[in-house]
């Protein structure tokens, strides 16, 4: 039960983070801004070919920027050792661990795409993906470590 409420508490306190305009990881106080939703927005106009989610970054690579693709390594990666601990023991685990974990990123990016002053971008849907699969890769060498070492 603990593993799925903290699973839980991860995927809020994720999109919480998403649904805030203007975030800056290095600025705490702006961790609070009050949401506003960009009602101008369709998902037609967030997902469309050529449109702001499937560009590159626009902004550059400074202090903020490397914090914030930590932070979405970091959170992602955990977030796929949750997955992985919550699904029954099954083939496949690890993968579907992480496929639940690239969906969430998915969603968490379109979401941020809907919020004025944030954007959603494919490449940190990558990012956090790349996030899980380290994380659920290092897990599986341990486990494999450790029953060789038995």
């Amino acid at each position: 039960m603990i593993k799925k409420i903290i699973l839980l508490l991860v995927l809020f306190s994720i999109s919480r983070f998403s649904h805030t305009p203007h975030l800056q990881v290095t600025d705490p106080s702006s961790w609070t801004n009050p949401s506003v939703w960009d009602h101008h927005a369709t998902l037609w106009s967030v997902l469309h070919p050529g449109s702001e989610f499937f560009t590159a970054y626009s902004y550059g690579f400074n202090v903020e920027f490397i914090v914030r693709k930590i932070a979405h390594l970091s959170f992602f990666g955990m977030l796929g050792l949750l997955f992985y601990w919550n699904l029954k023991k099954q083939s496949y685990r690890y993968i579907k661990a992480w496929l639940c974990v690239a969906a969430f990123a998915f969603l968490d990016e379109v979401h941020q795409a809907f919020i004025i002053g944030r954007d959603g971008r494919i490449i940190d849907v990558a990012v956090d993906s790349l996030g899980a699969a380290i994380a659920l890769y290092l897990l599986y060498r341990a486990r494999k470590t450790k029953v060789r070492v038995q």
